[in-house]
């Protein structure tokens, strides 16, 4: 599919430069629009015809726009600013185990805890309704 035709379909003039969030509104627009479980069964074959060109139109465009986007005429490239993730000397990574540590101890503490309470609850109905029945504890 071209782009002009893909720009046509999802509502955009053919001289335009559609970013790719215009592009995804547009077509989700346009999917709402066109879904053959919209329409009744006669005319689903014409609905699902045209959801597929919007689909493909959708494609076109994103892909146009992610090549434009490589080669700087699309879209402005998003600069980091801060602390290096990654290099040399670790930048960070040495501690992940410090890390999951307090994680673990709320963990453990709070089955410890539970099974505690539990067994407590147990002795507790125990002495409060002894069993008649030889086989039970």
């Amino acid at each position: 599919m071209l782009t002009d035709e893909a720009k046509l379909l999802l509502g955009f003039p053919t001289n335009s430069c559609p970013t790719a969030c215009q592009v995804k509104a547009a077509y989700r627009r346009k999917v709402w629009e066109t879904h053959p479980d919209c329409f009744p069964v006669h005319l689903k074959p014409n609905a699902e015809l045209k959801f597929k060109m919007i689909s493909e139109a959708y494609t076109c465009l994103l892909s146009g726009a992610r090549r434009e986007g490589e080669h700087g005429v699309g879209y402005s490239r998003v600069v980091r600013r801060g602390v290096p993730r990654g290099g040399g000397g670790g930048g960070g990574r040495r501690n992940h185990a410090l890390i999951g540590l307090p994680f673990l101890f709320i963990i453990l503490g709070t089955a410890a805890l539970g099974g505690t309470n539990i067994a407590r609850s147990y002795r507790k109905q125990k002495a409060d309704y002894p069993s008649h029945n030889p086989f039970l504890p």
